[in-house]
């Protein structure tokens, strides 16, 4: 893996991306999975450590939990940790070793991360990225596809399948 950290503000993305706020209306947790699987693929193809961070400070006794899940590590914060007490902390500890970006479209959160040396990503800025990567994954599979039929004339450059044509219309 890379030696680059994407610190995720996940309920901040949620929110700032329509898709993911549409859905969140019908259910949170429907919408944090959905962003968790965007999240995966993103990682896949860009290579960089991933660290999504959702808020749980509010959950009464909450001890906070940290898993992995299609190579990029899902925290939920303990009781009284906000996602960017989280985030700023990580921040910190990893400048020295790692380049850190953070996505996060919290004004504030974004100034103190830039004064701890680490790079910001707005939400549209990491949506931007994300609807790019996936094109690229797209257009790639593309070119990876197989010919329909796989038959020879699919293969063959215009100018000799338009003479084989003509050749077997006599």
């Amino acid at each position: 893996m890379s030696d680059e950290y994407l610190l995720v503000d996940g309920y901040n993305i949620i929110f700032a991306w329509n898709s993911l706020k549409k859905i969140a209306e019908e259910s949170l947790e429907d919408a944090r999975d959905k962003l968790i699987n965007i999240m995966g693929d993103y990682q896949g193809y860009k290579k960089v450590n991933v660290i999504l961070v959702f808020d749980a400070h509010l959950v009464k006794g909450g001890v906070g939990s940290i898993y992995k899940y299609n190579e990029i590590y899902v925290v939920y914060t303990k009781e009284a940790e906000t996602a960017d007490n989280y985030i700023e902390r990580t921040a910190t500890v990893f400048k020295d070793k790692y380049k850190v970006k953070v996505a996060t479209s919290d004004g504030l959160e974004q100034i103190i991360i830039m004064s701890q040396g680490a790079v910001r990503m707005s939400a549209r800025e990491l949506e931007q990225d994300v609807k790019l990567a996936r094109k690229h994954i797209r257009e790639k599979i593309e070119e990876m596809k197989p010919v329909k039929n796989n038959m020879l004339i699919d293969n063959l450059d215009r100018e000799t399948a338009a003479w084989l044509e003509k050749m077997r219309r006599g």
